[in-house]
């Protein structure tokens, strides 16, 4: 059966967010293995028949799970404000920012993912596109530093760009705001003074007192 990607009334509408919310929330609780269909179906409420009306195989689910996140946690509008900055400089140290926003809220679901990538095809694919997203907004801006002349001579685009991917490691996040207790405006503000030392060329940097 084909799925169906925009229910097309309230019912349908109410049981897609159910399976969507009920596949987030067994991620987050019992991890990534435990988020059979089976499951899924059985959390949310719904019979078999009915997730399989909205989503053809687990995989499809997660890959509708990934967007699903950008729609909940509004990813779109923090990115906005990354791209919408009036120079490359400072969408360089917004990208920080987003990241502490964002993130942490999603970090529980990424790194279920992360753990069962290596041996589960399907979270390989969801941990794929993800990356392959992050690695794309940080060439851009990459990209963006270097047309304006602010990029710091010691880097390439491509080398800056995946410094920047690798410092958007989980790990990262979770030992300074879990382990550490750093607040997520915390970890911005420190992020993005990183950001700006490491890959801004020091003559546009303002002098300090």
């Amino acid at each position: 059966m084909a799925a169906i990607d925009e229910p097309q009334n309230a019912r349908s509408r109410r049981t897609r967010e159910a399976l969507l919310n009920a596949a987030r929330k067994l991620i987050e609780e019992e991890g990534f293995e435990a988020t059979t269909m089976a499951a899924v179906a059985i959390s949310a409420g719904v019979s078999p028949r009915a997730l399989y009306l909205h989503f053809t195989s687990r995989g499809e689910l997660l890959t509708k799970l990934y967007a699903h996140l950008g729609v909940t946690e509004d990813i779109g509008s923090s990115l906005d404000r990354v791209w919408n900055s009036p120079d490359a400089v400072s969408a360089l140290e917004e990208w920080a920012h987003h990241i502490a926003r964002v993130h942490p809220r999603i970090m529980a679901v990424s790194q279920a993912v992360e753990r069962a990538a290596r041996t589960d095809p399907d979270a390989a694919a969801m941990r794929q596109t993800t990356m392959r997203n992050w690695h794309h907004g940080c060439s851009r801006l990459m990209t963006w530093l270097a047309d304006e002349g602010s990029l710091a001579p010691r880097w390439s685009v491509p080398a800056a760009a995946d410094m920047l991917w690798g410092l958007m490691s989980w790990d990262l996040l979770e030992r300074l705001v879990t382990d550490k207790g750093w607040s997520p405006q915390e970890y911005g503000a420190r992020l993005a003074d990183l950001l700006r030392s490491t890959f801004v060329d020091s003559l546009d940097k303002p002098l300090t007192e």
